[in-house]
């Protein structure tokens, strides 16, 4: 039995819509920021005009990835903005000229098989790709390896109740999808590929299907509909029955998400870089949800705006990502990420009050890395225990809060530990 625990589904509001675009920010505002690294080179100064996919800014040390424009325009300064994790974030200010300027012309690859491995480890590292699930670790460091892999997996779960982002973007671009995981095979040397996808998805499943015949070393597996199912190890345990220590790569396995794939597809076959990803936009408080392909640095209340704003009432809470993983946001001048895969418009429940907590040990229980989240809590202000209790391991997954009787932000406390140690 997968280790996990069943969560209402709450998919259905945008689960039957296509996705649509946002594309006429009037000002984009690019985070400077990578992996909750802020140690970032800016690239151009007030005044300068930049083509849509320009670095204007790189992450410094190993793993230094570019960070590019999304549109056209000028540069006009840098501002603080709310990020994903609920704290401000230096970003550039460029104003829209809504031409899509590029500095190249760009010349699309036939075939896009044909790259060598280094070839193909500079062009994602080059277009700034990161995990799109919401790790943002860089791409490229997973296939730059020594290690012999032989089984990629493509996360296409989505265990997050709210989010579908990765559900349209398989079914929509399903046919982008294996071309590309079929290119990553040939190029890396790998022997299968496996697309993880939840046993209910009928739908993504029966579209799989139309298109996998002519691709021989991809096959697709369901896997139980729990949380957190989608989690690297959890998955690999229950696809491979294997478990490492750091890194997949260790039992000769990568795993990427679809969204991470279909950037993958598009900077091999148009040269495009991380510039726009499809976000979520849902919840009660909604007036449209809807899956929206929005530029990296879009203000997501212009967004907002175009499905229709928000339902009347002033009681909204709004959430940067799912509401298991993902932070309360103060703001809607949070502006759109390459992880943030959802928005969350909820109304607020001031009634939901925490209280003493009952030594019931449920969070103990549901913990994917079998911490102790309500001791690592207890004991914040005792350094050498909370070593012990190594909350380092926590994977924010939200079971311990989500499970809690008492209703203590349990996630929150662990969180707030990890930073300690």
């Amino acid at each position: 039995m997968a280790r996990g625990v069943k969560i209402p589904s709450c998919k259905k509001d945008t689960l039957n819509e296509k996705i649509v675009s946002y594309s006429k920010p009037k000002k984009i505002y690019i985070p400077l920021i990578c992996q909750n690294d802020t140690n970032i080179t800016v690239l151009v100064k007030n005044g300068d005009y930049v083509h849509k996919g320009d670095v204007i800014a790189r992450r410094k040390g190993a793993l230094k990835i570019p960070i590019h424009a999304s549109v056209s325009g000028t540069v006009k300064a840098i501002e603080e903005k709310p990020y994903l994790n609920g704290q401000n974030v230096k970003c550039v200010v460029i104003e829209n000229d809504f031409k899509e300027k590029r500095a190249n012309v760009v010349k699309v690859k036939r075939h896009i098989n044909n790259y060598s491995k280094e070839e193909f480890i500079n062009k994602i590292r080059d277009a700034g790709i990161v995990g799109l699930g919401g790790a943002g670790f860089p791409t490229f460091a997973k296939y730059d390896t020594d290690a012999k892999i032989n089984t990629l997996i493509v996360n296409a779960v989505e265990c997050e109740p709210y989010l579908t982002a990765d559900y349209k973007l398989i079914q929509e671009k399903c046919e982008e999808i294996l071309e590309a995981i079929d290119a990553v095979l040939e190029i890396n040397g790998i022997h299968e590929a496996i697309i993880a996808i939840n046993r209910n998805d009928t739908k993504t499943k029966e579209i799989i299907n139309t298109f996998i015949g002519t691709y021989l070393k991809i096959k697709m597996v369901e896997v139980p509909e729990v949380y957190p199912m989608g989690w690297e190890r959890t998955l690999i345990k229950q696809i491979k029955g294997v478990t490492y220590k750091k890194l997949p790569s260790e039992k000769g396995i990568i795993v990427n998400n679809v969204s991470t794939i279909y950037a993958i597809y598009e900077a091999l076959k148009y040269d495009k870089p991380l510039i726009e990803r499809v976000i979520t936009f849902t919840g009660e408080k909604l007036n449209k949800p809807q899956n929206v392909l929005v530029k990296i640095g879009t203000p997501i209340k212009e967004v907002i705006n175009s499905l229709g704003g928000y339902k009347e009432g002033e009681d909204i809470c709004l959430v940067a990502g799912g509401p298991m993983m993902g932070c309360a946001v103060e703001s809607d001048e949070l502006v759109a990420s390459p992880t943030l895969n959802g928005v969350l418009v909820l109304e607020k429940n001031e009634n939901e009050k925490a209280t003493e907590c009952l030594r019931c040990s449920k969070c103990v229980e549901v913990c994917p890395v079998k911490l102790a989240p309500v001791l690592i809590k207890d004991s914040l202000k005792d350094p050498d225990n909370l070593k012990y209790l190594k909350p380092e391991r926590c994977i924010e997954c939200g079971l311990c809060s989500y499970i809690c009787p008492a209703k203590i932000k349990l996630r929150d406390y662990v969180i707030i530990a990890k930073r300690k140690v």
